[in-house]
């Protein structure tokens, strides 16, 4: 099943930041925690683990996009084991 990735909001005054790093790429399989991005943040960078397993079918972010809580990030297809 296609899951959509959305931005977390981190934290209630953390909304917002730019991506710095895909640790993974179309087409590549991600297990459930491990970091999917990095997003850089007026405090911190943080990194975003993937909520479930699967393979990943686009990525909707470039590096060096600025994202707000709520949008979309990536689509994978979830696998048969979560």
């Amino acid at each position: 099943m296609k899951k959509e990735i959305v931005f977390p909001k981190l934290s209630s005054k953390v909304l917002s930041g730019v991506i710095i790093e895909w640790t993974t790429e179309v087409g590549e399989s991600i297990q459930k925690g491990e970091v999917l991005y990095s997003v850089e943040t007026d405090k911190a960078v943080h990194e975003i683990e993937a909520p479930f397993s699967g393979k990943i079918l686009a990525i909707h972010q470039e590096l060096g996009n600025e994202v707000t809580a709520g949008d979309l990030i990536a689509t994978i297809e979830e696998s048969e084991e979560d």
